[in-house]
């Protein structure tokens, strides 16, 4: 008898784990997947410039740790990936003018990808970048560009 209580405790503590663990929100779940996706593409797409840290490249490149110029920038940062960068711009107090080259092949959900995972990951906490607010985004720099 005693056996079965053991059964049943842990087939209740089972299923409570396991009805936590789906409560997670479906920002959540899209925000973990949108980081491991974006990961991959950081690797392959910004690393060799802004390091494996996010650390930069001495005064070549910036640093991408500094949350305050993220979020002062976050309807920017889409643009900055897809069309690129040049001319000086000021990161955690310290000057930079190198040039980032554009990234046109990269697709608006790519770059919601690269964002949530630079958003999350090297201290900072920008939160989830929907494929809609890149989209939106890029819209907005499009015609500022005419």
């Amino acid at each position: 008898m005693r056996r079965n209580g053991y059964v049943y405790l842990a087939f209740a503590a089972l299923s409570l784990y396991l009805l936590l663990q789906s409560c997670q929100g479906e920002e959540a779940i899209r925000k973990a997947q949108y980081t491991a996706n974006g990961q991959k593409l950081y690797t392959s797409h910004c690393q060799n410039c802004h390091g494996a840290k996010g650390e930069g490249l001495g005064a070549l490149y910036p640093p991408l740790t500094d949350s305050s110029y993220l979020h002062e920038h976050r309807d920017q940062l889409a643009c900055f990936i897809k069309h690129g960068l040049s001319g000086p711009i000021e990161v955690g107090g310290k000057a930079f003018d190198g040039e980032m080259p554009a990234m046109p092949q990269l697709t608006p959900i790519e770059i919601a990808y690269i964002l949530t995972y630079i958003g999350n990951t090297f201290g900072n906490t920008e939160g989830f970048y929907s494929q809609e607010e890149v989209q939106q985004a890029l819209k907005m720099c499009e015609n500022t560009a005419r």
